[in-house]
């Protein structure tokens, strides 16, 4: 019995350690390079809208329901989303800052499955005449000790959804 105590005491005490040295925040980009002009491509993901026809997360759950506030493509615009869905959940996302052509910076307020208000943003930048690198930003909130330790499985399932959507993407702009 005792040797069972101290072995959970070990796990324990070694995740707590790991929660400790492990970051607090969970910050990655990914990226793709679509077949279009800059101009066009920013066109596209500059308005928060057309990335449902894209998002990973809508074709989870196309009867999501959505409701929005503002202007899409400009500073203010507020898309609200509510999904029963465990990977989609109910949020919002704001567009905070455009830079034309260039950048577009969002908050997202998720409020379940978890609470957190983490940004997002998409860079574009032009590979040649007709040819745009996106890159694509996550930055999530502070986490409290133990919860960072939820970070290499959130970061992996984070990583192939991105890349999901930004395949999509490319697909889209690149039919067009």
């Amino acid at each position: 019995m005792k040797k069972i105590l101290f072995f959970l005491f070990g796990i324990v005490l070694f995740l707590f350690v790991a929660a400790l040295l492990m970051p607090k925040e969970l910050n990655m980009e990914r990226e793709v390079t679509i077949d279009r002009p800059v101009e066009e491509v920013f066109a596209y993901v500059s308005h928060l809208d057309n990335m449902d026809e894209v998002s990973v997360w809508m074709k989870r759950d196309p009867d999501m329901k959505k409701s929005n506030t503002g202007t899409d493509g400009q500073v203010g615009y507020v898309t609200r989303w509510e999904s029963e869905h465990k990977d989609v959940g109910v949020g919002e996302q704001e567009i905070l800052a455009i830079e034309e052509n260039k950048r577009i910076d969002t908050a997202l307020r998720f409020e379940t499955p978890y609470e957190s208000n983490d940004t997002a943003y998409m860079i574009t930048e032009p590979v040649g005449d007709d040819q745009t690198k996106v890159i694509w930003g996550y930055e999530s909130a502070k986490a409290s000790v133990p919860m960072n330790l939820m970070f290499p499985l959130i970061s992996g399932k984070l990583k192939k959804d991105f890349d999901t959507t930004l395949s999509n993407l490319k697909d889209r702009l690149e039919r067009s």
